[in-house]
């Protein structure tokens, strides 16, 4: 067996995490076809086949998977040992990939732009994606979402405040349908869906005095985009269903009209997440403690 170099392995790792030779090229700063050249190379010089190639996508096979657990750790304590270096600057620096949904730009971004402005060494991106995306095989640092969507096995923080959604149509809406009085009145109306990149329809969820319900409504138009919600929203396309701050300017300038307002609670709003680590990247702990501080003010 010719000679493994770290470098070898380190194309191997990032293909097994990704599951994807696209996304482990962008990581690694290369082409999808030059990494999978690499990886034939790899596996003729090794003469074991670790990567199953399929048109669905990368799969790992019992070698590759075997050698994945046992270099992941050992690739992992690299990290922290190049991380403690990080002591011996004045501030951090880094890069820090972060994975977030749309609905959370108005939470994330002011907070976002101050922490770079407090450390201008650090370098961040923002993928935003309403896909529950695997942070850790998606080479994310840390991801937002909504604390009931976050696996057990992260670490979350809260981060902005609590969040509501408000059930709202245009005037001219309710000049053609009255004013539904229970979450069951919905099915009279006209409702804007949303459907999720999975492929999935959101059921707008309801509370009132310990009553939970889901009402999957219907509707001519079906949207995934909270922008064009709110817009078809106030086209009178019929109701759509937003979060409190998102439809609030169109709420106070009569654009909009809420109703089912008892129905929607305040609920925990977005939390930062991020994998359980001896030691965090310098770029993330200094991101963490920042949202921790208390000090950033939403705008």
């Amino acid at each position: 067996m010719r000679r493994i170099r770290s470098t070898d392995l380190a194309i191997f790792l990032a293909i097994a995490q990704h599951r994807s030779f696209r996304k482990a090229a962008v990581e690694l700063g290369v082409t999808a076809s030059a990494l999978s050249h690499s990886l034939r190379a790899i596996e003729e010089r090794l003469d074991v086949r670790l990567v199953n190639r399929t048109t669905r996508g990368v799969g790992l096979t019992e070698a590759g998977e075997r050698l994945f657990d046992r270099i992941r750790p050992a690739f992992l304590d690299i990290d922290d040992a190049l991380e403690d270096l990080d002591k011996f600057r004045d501030q951090p620096y880094g890069k820090l990939r972060i994975n977030a949904p749309r609905a959370a730009k108005k939470v994330l971004l002011p907070i976002v732009s101050k922490f770079l402005s407090a450390y201008p060494a650090v370098e961040m991106e923002v993928v935003v994606d309403d896909a529950l995306v695997d942070t850790v095989s998606g080479g994310f640092d840390a991801g937002i979402r909504f604390g009931e969507s976050i696996a057990a096995d992260m670490i979350a923080i809260a981060i902005g405040p609590r969040q509501r959604t408000a059930i709202v149509g245009s005037p001219e809406h309710f000049q053609r349908f009255p004013k539904p009085v229970t979450p069951h009145n919905l099915k009279d109306h006209p409702c804007i869906r949303y459907r999720f990149p999975s492929g999935t329809y959101y059921r707008w969820e309801f509370e009132r005095g310990g009553i939970e319900l889901e009402i999957e409504v219907q509707g001519p138009l079906t949207l995934g985009d909270l922008d064009m919600m709110f817009d078809a929203a106030v086209n009178g396309s019929g109701l759509a269903f937003l979060f409190e701050d998102y439809a609030l300017p169109a709420l106070e300038d009569g654009r909009l009209i809420r109703v089912l307002e008892d129905w929607c609670p305040y609920y925990p709003g977005f939390f930062l997440y991020y994998p359980s680590r001896r030691q965090l990247p310098t770029a993330l702990r200094a991101f963490v403690d920042f949202v921790k501080s208390g000090d950033i003010k939403q705008s």
